[in-house]
């Protein structure tokens, strides 16, 4: 059974939902994750999903803030949300989508970006990154007994060389800093993760999934970095079988900085 999920930062939903709109219409992803949707629960467009058959719909949202959501052509069961660091911030979500002979947990992450300045004694924007990802521990994958996890999101965090445009002159940016790198690395091993973005495209490549809106040119100057993931289950390595990274969708009109990423599975 062909099963994909895609994810994707909007940077809110309502101002471009058209773009939305135009991505589920085209693309078709059975499962749809968005983060920094920046609004509140009751004023999230349902009606606009359920129009094009995602009629299965589970938020946590905020007004002007944060927020993710995840729309499905699947039934959604099991709905969680983990509160992190006591900030009061929407920015997880957990679902189960059963596909194939698979229950798969969903979650939805939007981690937080951590400023300009990476060093967490005077920038608490930093100290609170840190702090959401060690709690960001405690999500394991789930694996046996038919069930499956997927965590996907905009993590805010490029972890290897080549998830950034230039690693060298990255190291001292956020995103890209050793203490970010190698917490993230870590806490995806020993939660039983598999990064399947890096299993179907080699470390060596080049994949990036943002490009700042400051730059000038940003398809010239290529400056990108892959803060949006796809981990699973170490089980579901030899599940998937496609992965795109919508560059194009960076240059529609009024875009978000981040592209939409498709998982595709044969499960």
């Amino acid at each position: 059974m062909a099963f994909s999920v895609a994810t994707w930062n909007i940077n809110s939903v309502r101002l471009r939902l058209p773009l939305v709109e135009q991505f589920l219409q085209t693309y078709q992803p059975d499962v749809l994750c968005l983060q920094e949707t920046k609004c509140p629960d009751d004023l999230f467009p349902h009606d606009a999903f359920k129009a094009l058959g995602y009629e299965h719909i589970a938020i946590s949202g905020q007004k002007g803030y944060h927020g993710v959501a995840t729309v499905s052509r699947r039934p959604l069961s099991d709905v969680n949300v983990i509160g992190f660091c006591d900030m009061g911030d929407c920015r997880h979500l957990s679902s189960v989508v059963e596909a194939g002979n698979k229950k798969i947990r969903i979650h939805n992450f939007y981690v937080p970006a951590g400023g300009d300045e990476p060093k967490p004694d005077i920038n608490p924007k930093f100290a609170h990154k840190l702090g959401f990802l060690e709690e960001m521990r405690d999500v394991v994958a789930d694996q046996g007994d038919g069930f499956s996890s997927i965590l996907v999101g905009d993590l805010n965090i490029a972890p290897l060389e080549n998830d950034v445009w230039s690693h060298k002159q990255m190291l001292k940016i956020v995103s890209h800093t050793p203490i970010e790198t190698e917490t993230l690395e870590d806490l995806r091993v020993k939660g039983g993760w598999s990064d399947l973005m890096r299993h179907l495209i080699p470390a060596d490549q080049k994949i990036y999934t943002w490009w700042s809106y400051r730059a000038k040119d940003w398809d010239a100057s290529d400056r990108g970095r892959r803060l949006d993931h796809v981990w699973g289950s170490q089980d579901l390595e030899n599940h998937i079988k496609d992965l795109q990274v919508l560059r194009e969708a960076r240059g529609w009109e009024r875009p978000s900085d981040h592209v939409p990423v498709i998982a595709s599975f044969d499960l």
